[in-house]
């Protein structure tokens, strides 16, 4: 825990630094553009691992740091290219967004199993979070 403290400190320091030498928005883009690309070769970890049978939690790990690169990456992406209009609305990132949502879907199926709890509560954080976006949306939309 005291490494993953001093890492975090430090990186958040590195961020300072790079906002400081070269702006907020390349200091942005540099750094989404490294989690973006760590996130796709983490992905591809954690699907060797399920292939090989290493681990049960492989897949679900898979599906979220693949989700998570990947829509990283579309925003990284649209933001390094100007914010192009074929960017813009396109349904194309709904793609990734599922690859996210289906990571997180297997992560509370394996908690919900994990704590022996009944069938029902698995649907209780995706119910939760949906209608928490929702209202969101409402107030704001």
């Amino acid at each position: 825990m005291k490494r993953a403290i001093v890492l975090f400190a430090g990186l958040v320091l590195v961020f300072e630094l790079g906002v400081h030498l070269l702006g907020y928005a390349s200091t942005y883009k540099v750094g989404y553009g490294a989690i973006s690309i760590m996130g796709v070769v983490i992905a591809l970890t954690f699907l060797w691992l399920w292939w090989v049978r290493a681990t049960p939690l492989a897949l679900g790990m898979a599906f979220s740091w693949a989700g998570a690169g990947s829509v990283m990456g579309w925003w990284w992406s649209f933001n390094v290219l100007g914010r192009p209009e074929v960017m813009h609305d396109n349904k194309a990132l709904f793609v990734f967004l599922s690859l996210y949502i289906v990571g997180a879907l297997m992560h509370f199926r394996v908690i919900q199993q994990a704590l022996s709890l009944p069938r029902e509560v698995f649907w209780l954080p995706v119910g939760g979070a949906t209608l928490i976006s929702l209202m969101v949306w409402g107030w704001t939309g």
